[in-house]
């Protein structure tokens, strides 16, 4: 096929880091196109954040029928079909791609289907032949679930977090191995519909990115509901017994068990898809298969960005949204910070309780060698979630004991993803726990967590 017309920015990947890069490019007046292999929205939206946020959502209100009883209602949930579940996901994760369709159309972004490779400085190449040419080339490839020898999936009995989120039927018996993020998500989804779950993680605690104190919350809530959980615990190896059934030896501070699973979920990480789309061909070497950067995104070719997980940042997709922003606006010659700050990243859990932190812990904090003070309130002081019945949990700050400058903050209980960001935009403004208790929460209300905390930071928490 004959060469295309010259973009100003051409990009691989139409996932959380592509397509919201490609529609600021198209706001700033460049000519922007995006080449997408797959659906619109990326992993992210089509197979990982939205359709599981639909299972999380549907399991709380499964969940919350027993409360029911409470007033005197009895719920029969005999009936449970959890395909319909499954397809309530795929609904929102469909819908939400055809919204990216249109969002590119309204902005006048070509949304090239198939699998581009580049070819020469400035150049991507489809499968087809077709030779695109561009100014400015993003990266934005995204990842893949991590496989591990032994444990390779088939997508039947050992799943990756893909496999997971396309269960039509529950699982009687459900091994997870890795209980960060997307395993303990997993573990209250399929535990709140009724599968025996078994949660396994190497490291000492589950979360293990978390603050120590806030994780323990989890893990005593999911233990509470039945969920076994094995820390500082290997998955060694699993066979299938003769009679068909699946068996799992677990190796652990105690010795060797074995547990029987029909299922095994493998969420042990990602891996950056990097392979096979040229970055050969253009000198740019990897390393641990993500793509070295400098300021803006900019790689080691000049015209070549890379953002979202094919960096060696937090993969997550909303630290892929604001490179893929901050690159496109570097190449319209917009003055912009030079990377995203990792210590104001929010990092989100949907459990429930739900889990969210920023910035430092204590644990990072004396690794760092910072001096730092803590502090903490319970949502047990809070008016509103002892009303609703939700008052587990608590909200912890990292500060500087002499400016009382905001280092760090964490928060498991109702909300704690959305009630994470005053605090955030507190650090983000280099405001101060004066600041914060100056202004005026309405009561009740579940922020008023986020006004005791920084009481309490100044040593005068009123309903500790």
């Amino acid at each position: 096929m004959s060469q295309t017309e010259l973009y100003d920015v051409l990009i691989l990947g139409a996932g959380p880091g592509g397509y919201p890069a490609a529609i600021r490019a198209s706001q700033l007046g460049l000519k922007a196109a995006v080449v997408e292999k797959d659906k619109p929205g990326g992993v992210c939206l089509n197979v990982g954040c939205i359709p599981s946020k639909s299972l999380i959502h549907q399991a709380t209100e499964f969940r919350s029928l027993a409360s029911l009883e409470g007033i005197g209602v009895k719920a029969d949930v005999s009936g449970l079909d959890y395909s319909k579940v499954f397809k309530r996901s795929r609904t929102a994760a469909d819908t939400l791609s055809r919204g990216v369709s249109f969002l590119l159309k309204k902005n006048k972004v070509d949304l090239i289907p198939g699998e581009g490779r580049i070819t020469g400085a400035g150049e991507v190449t489809l499968k087809d032949g077709t030779k695109l040419r561009a100014k400015n080339i993003i990266v934005a490839t995204g990842s893949r679930p991590r496989a591990l020898p032994g444990f390779e999936f088939d997508e039947k009995d050992i799943l990756s977090s893909t496999g997971g989120l396309f269960l039509e039927k529950v699982p009687k018996r459900l091994l997870i191995m890795g209980a960060g993020a997307i395993g303990c998500e997993f573990a209250y989804i399929m535990n709140a519909f009724g599968a025996k779950v078994t949660l396994v993680e190497m490291l000492p605690q589950i979360l293990p990115a978390e603050d120590a104190q806030i994780a323990s919350y989890l893990e005593k809530a999911f233990q509470a509901r039945g969920v076994e959980i094995y820390v500082s615990t290997k998955v060694e190896s699993w066979r299938r017994a003769g009679d068909g059934s699946l068996e799992a030896v677990l190796a652990g501070p105690e010795g060797s068990r074995k547990a029987a699973f029909d299922k095994l979920l493998v969420v042990t990480g990602r891996v950056p898809n990097t392979e096979g789309i040229g970055l050969e061909s253009v000198g740019i070497k990897t390393d641990r298969g993500f793509i070295p950067v400098g300021d803006y995104g900019r790689t080691s070719e000049p015209g070549i960005y890379a953002i979202g997980d094919v960096v060696a940042t937090p993969l997550l997709a909303h630290v892929a949204s604001a490179e893929g922003e901050l690159a496109v606006e570097h190449i319209a010659g917009l003055e912009t910070p030079l990377r995203v700050d990792p210590l104001e990243v929010p990092m989100a859990v949907y459990t429930e309780p739900q889990v969210a932190s920023f910035g430092l812990n204590e644990t990072a904090a004396k690794k760092a060698g910072i001096k730092f003070a803590t502090t903490s309130f319970p949502f047990r002081g809070i008016g509103k979630a002892v009303a609703i019945e939700d008052a587990e949990g608590m909200a912890k700050v990292v500060f500087d004991p002499d400016s009382k400058e905001i280092l760090g903050a964490q928060i498991v209980g109702p909300e704690a993803t959305e009630l994470i960001h005053e605090l955030l935009l507190a650090k983000k403004a280099e405001l101060f726990p004066a600041d914060l208790t100056a202004m005026i929460h309405a009561h009740p209300t579940l922020s008023e967590i986020v006004l005791e905390l920084m009481r309490a930071a100044q040593g005068h928490a009123i309903h500790a």
